[in-house]
């Protein structure tokens, strides 16, 4: 085996048919070895100092090494926690650019640089050699992965998110073949593609399946990290979710995904890594040059900046650091053919010196970025650092989850008044937030419900969390919910809060369909799925968290073909997906929307400031002359209101597309001006006729 200097021009392990160049950055290092293992990850066959370094880039090149050998990395440099540095070369450490990985983390005390019980804590040093319990990285092909595949694309005013979990969506599906139920594979089976398209629809998203851990203390406490917001690695796709290599399972997944019509797009989280806070194990990153990527605090670089609540965050400042998440990105466009990504924490990555920066670094590498530049970019716009809450602040390129979508519509259904101007907002886009710097109405993501809280039955089960199964007392998870029990805590059979509970269900689906924006829906609720009043199943691998299907084939009132009649209504009127922000009457005639009185008079100041009102109604005007308007109405109050069809000239007429409270007056004809009634709690809507 020869080692020569190689190239510093791309970092990982790439082979290029003889050999294999390795190539790791770190600025404060001052030897770097590379370990080679057996087969089976088990024996460390040699060490080999990479013998040159460039730009901060430690590299060399192994003439015999070919896909499949099991490698990692030994960091040698100061051991200088009060400094910010944190090398400890007993540490076999992850590549950061690792492709595939071998075996698992098997937690022990040697994973800490540190002592463990020391009295000195992490100002203490551990000697003892920690690769018997770690994942190691693979050199692979990457010629092989690099076939040209047409992405799907599907315009963002189209677009209906279905925010899923690889495991949890089919690991209990009946009708998924058992080999494949909680794989890649299960996404893409007939079962699971039949069911998108009944929903209709049009864009699966995907929470994290970039390699992660499960944290020691919930492996202590037999529970895993089940949502996998514990990345370790951020080009390795994981691997409990593949029968054999991943990422060719996970590649197959998206190809049939797309050839059905159907995009994938990946939750990502590059805000903090699995590694923790100071008293968190050395695996990757602070072994190699904690100071470079991590945000430290800047009067005493021993302890985190941690803006992401999970103990550290990533410093997308430094180059280097920016370079290995644009490079990730890159990788899971060009290679896994993905569609775009939702960023965990959005906030962090768009951190400066002073706080989130609209031209930082990262946004300025996304935008000018030509592989990214036709991919979805979906932000949270928020994390816990001082100034973290950015809904509405992000660029035009981005859309961004609007919780003030959810909090308003959550409090609006469950019965509180004085809400209606706030509604009227949230269902027109939420212009009062996005309307500005070229932004559309697709920049709002609306959402009900997500992976972090309750489900959408559970919204309406449960007045209390109900986390006891997540072992903390019951202490975890939030406690603004703005949830409604509708008279009982948990599972009834008193058929009266049965009948209320499903019309709520239907009325806030009904709404986020009908609503300018992306619509996104939580996957199960469809199927009416609970997970027992736990609004924070993220350590639950079993029941708890995986989506039960025992409502797939309920004739009785189905949700799922209550959402995919809401999805044919969203496809047919176009002004409900529109590219432009709704204006109100204009001067020849025309208008985008109408705000009527029940009595079908538009709506003036004294109208909005109704006391405790809880009624709205609306007609959407038609995007073409040739098209039809539709008039919704939203009543949220517990008795019935009357009210006037709306008087256009254009319009003799309307028919009923909806009604939450009464499906058997589907399709009846009302004449302009005539008498109607909205009935308690329910979501009506109507196409004008002429």
């Amino acid at each position: 085996m020869r080692l020569s200097a190689g190239t510093s021009t791309r970092l990982g392990a790439n082979w290029n048919g003889r050999g294999t160049n390795f190539a790791l950055f770190s600025a404060n290092a001052q030897k770097v070895e590379l370990c080679l293992f057996d087969s089976q990850g088990r024996r460390e066959l040699e060490r080999i100092e990479l013998p040159e370094r460039t730009e901060d880039v430690w590299h060399g090149y192994l003439d015999d090494i070919s896909p499949g050998q099991l490698y990692g990395y030994r960091v040698h440099g100061p051991y200088e926690p009060e400094h910010g540095h944190r090398f400890n070369a007993n540490k076999l450490l992850l590549d950061p650019y690792a492709r595939r990985l071998a075996g698992r983390l098997v937690w022990s005390d040697a994973h800490f640089a540190y002592r463990a019980g020391s009295a000195r804590e992490d100002l203490s040093f551990d000697r003892r050699d920690n690769a018997s319990g770690m994942p190691k990285a693979v050199v692979v092909d990457d010629a092989v992965n690099r076939r040209r595949e047409p992405r799907r694309y599907i315009p963002w005013e189209d677009t209906i998110i279905y925010e899923a979990h690889v495991k949890g969506l089919t690991q209990r599906h009946p009708d998924v073949p058992p080999n494949l139920r909680g794989t890649y594979g299960g996404l893409s089976s007939p079962a699971m593609i039949d069911h998108f398209k009944r929903l209709g629809v049009t864009t699966i998203e995907l929470l994290p399946i970039h390699g992660f851990i499960d944290d020691r203390m919930l492996v202590e406490k037999k529970l895993s990290n089940f949502w996998g917001y514990n990345t370790l690695s951020f080009f390795a796709p994981e691997r409990r979710y593949a029968q054999d290599n991943p990422l060719d399972s996970f590649r197959t997944t998206v190809t049939r995904l797309h050839d059905a019509g159907i995009e994938v797009i990946l939750d990502v989280v590059y805000n903090h890594t699995a590694e923790g806070n100071h008293l968190g194990p050395t695996l990757s990153f602070r072994g190699i040059d904690n100071a470079s990527y991590y945000w430290l605090k800047p009067d005493n670089p021993r302890f985190y900046d941690d803006f992401t609540g999970c103990g550290n965050s990533v410093n997308l400042t430094h180059p280097r650091v920016l370079q290995m998440v644009m490079d990730s990105l890159r990788y899971w466009v060009e290679i896994g053919h993905v569609d775009g990504f939702r960023f965990d924490l959005a906030t962090t990555l768009a951190r400066g010196p002073n706080g989130f920066d609209r031209v930082s670094s990262f946004l300025t590498a996304i935008r000018q970025d030509p592989v990214l530049a036709s991919v979805k970019l979906i932000a949270e716009p928020w994390d816990l650092g001082l100034g973290g809450y950015q809904v509405g602040a992000f660029p035009s390129q981005w859309s961004e989850w609007n919780d003030r979508y959810r909090y308003v519509m959550r409090r609006y259904w469950n019965g509180e008044g004085n809400l209606i101007g706030d509604v009227s907002s949230r269902m027109t886009g939420s212009s009062d937030l996005f309307n500005h710097d070229n932004r559309a109405p697709r920049a709002s993501i609306n959402h009900i419900t997500v992976h972090d809280g309750f489900t959408l039955t559970d919204l309406f089960s449960y007045n209390e969390k109900h986390n006891e199964a997540n072992r903390e007392d019951n202490r975890d998870g939030s406690n603004d919910n703005h949830s409604n029990n509708c008279g009982h805590e948990g599972p009834t059979d008193d058929p009266a809060i049965k009948v209320l509970r499903h019309r709520l269900c239907k009325n806030q689906l009904a709404c986020l369909l009908l609503a300018q924006g992306v619509p996104l829906l939580l996957a199960g609720d469809e199927v009416s799925n609970s997970q027992s009043g736990n609004n924070n199943a993220y350590c639950q691998d079993n029941e708890i968290g995986w989506v039960s299907w025992e409502g797939l084939d309920l004739d009785d009132d189905n949700l799922i073909d209550f959402v995919g009649h809401l999805t044919r209504l969203r496809k047919r009127f176009p002004q409900l997906r529109s590219r432009r922000w709704l204006d109100g009457l204009r001067a020849d005639g025309t208008y985008g929307a109408l705000w009527l009185t029940p009595a079908s008079e538009e709506m003036k100041e004294q109208d909005w400031n109704f006391p405790e009102g809880r009624f709205l109604s609306y007609v959407v005007g038609p995007a073409e002359p040739e098209q039809a308007p539709i008039f919704i109405v939203l009543n949220a109050a517990p008795e019935t209101i009357p009210f006037k069809m709306p008087k256009l000239p254009a319009y003799k007429s309307w028919q009923q597309l909806l009604n939450t409270a009464d499906g058997t007056q589907m399709s009846a004809i009302f004449v302009s001006g005539s008498d109607a009634t909205a009935p308690p709690r329910s979501v009506l809507a109507f196409a004008g006729l002429t």
